[in-house]
């Protein structure tokens, strides 16, 4: 039998129901990832804590909000069709993962693999904390081989060896 008292350990669980994600934290997701597409990045500041931490960081990545909106700025200006799907949000009140996806025409050198001009798409896995509706940590990770396996940097035989 369940007890009536909150498990002070499990905020997110009430005699045994785990709490879904609220419509607030569903929104603040979407928005998230929606700044990719409308370059809108002012929104980022909205939807993420000021200390919103980005796992793991890029390479010269400032933290916060802001290192990402830079990010987003650099790409778009690189890849102006860059833009993000987003084909499943799962999770529990506080907690979110997303399975997403980045498409965008290779129409630069990106990681050292120079342009093709093919339109590629890269899965994205991230998962997310959120406090009050905003997001406080980001997980990611990103399918990157998926790129040298559309640009055809990858070969059978190995990286870049005919």
């Amino acid at each position: 039998m369940y007890s009536n008292n909150l498990n002070m350990n499990d905020q997110n669980e009430i005699n045994g129901v785990v709490k879904a994600l609220t419509v607030e934290e569903r929104l603040s997701i979407e928005k998230f990832y929606g700044v990719w597409k409308t370059k809108q990045t002012e929104f980022l500041h909205e939807v993420c804590t000021p200390d919103w931490q980005d796992i793991p960081l890029a390479p010269g990545q400032k933290i916060g909000p802001g290192g990402l909106e830079e990010i987003i700025n650099h790409f778009s200006a690189t890849f102006p069709d860059v833009k993000i799907v987003i084909h499943e949000i799962y999770g529990t009140h506080e907690r979110a993962g997303v399975r997403a996806e980045i498409s965008f025409t290779h129409n630069a050198d990106l990681l050292g693999i120079p342009s093709t001009q093919k339109k590629v798409s890269i899965a994205l896995h991230e998962f997310h904390h959120l406090k009050d509706g905003k997001l406080t940590h980001t997980w990611h990770l990103e399918d990157w081989f998926g790129l040298l396996m559309q640009s055809g940097a990858w070969k059978t035989n190995g990286l870049g060896n005919d």
